[in-house]
């Protein structure tokens, strides 16, 4: 079966959100090392519409590495409302979220990245399909954003296990989880 792994930016203050305001003074070549490592070992990328919007719009005029693979890779975005998507290798999740993903984890190849951490993440969370949370916690406390920019989701309820962790120059510390029920 294949593994879904979450990679998103959060400040002190648990802001997922607005990183226009605190994150890109914490991009260095250590960080975008690592994150084309987890990229490059996976096999698909996963995201919500708000996610997929945000990468359509910025990746494919983009050069480089990390810029080729996220362009060739297979994406899969849930949304009830795009029908025709127009970055390159891109597949709607239109159904069911949680059945459209169990069977994508079901399918052949290797691991899913997830970048982002709003709704189809927490919902994957809570379904127990999301095998690994990878936290990459900014040393600054956003001092923005409410509901849907926070970490936090009132009634999500999962416990975690510490499987690694990783200490940048800049600061930035990336903590990954599995989730217990994986």
């Amino acid at each position: 079966m294949r593994s879904i792994v979450n990679s998103t930016f959060v400040s002190l203050d648990g802001v997922i959100n607005h990183m226009e305001k605190w994150h890109f003074d914490y991009v260095e070549a250590e960080s975008d090392a690592f994150a084309l490592d987890q990229l490059t070992a996976s096999d698909a990328l996963l995201m919500g519409r708000k996610t997929y919007d945000v990468y359509a719009s910025a990746w494919p005029g983009r050069d480089g590495v990390y810029a080729e693979r996220i362009n060739a890779i297979p994406k899969y975005v849930a949304s009830s409302t795009l029908t025709n998507p127009t970055w390159h290798n891109t597949t709607v999740l239109t159904d069911d979220l949680v059945e459209e993903v169990r069977k994508l984890k079901g399918g052949p190849g290797g691991p899913i990245l997830m970048h982002g951490y709003g709704p189809v993440a927490k919902t994957l969370l809570g379904a127990g399909l999301l095998d690994e949370l990878h936290l990459w916690v900014h040393p600054v406390l956003a001092g923005v954003g409410a509901g849907e920019d926070l970490l936090l989701h009132t009634g999500l309820n999962v416990g975690l296990q510490l499987a690694g962790q990783q200490v940048f120059k800049s600061g930035v510390v990336v903590l990954s989880y599995r989730a217990r029920n994986s």
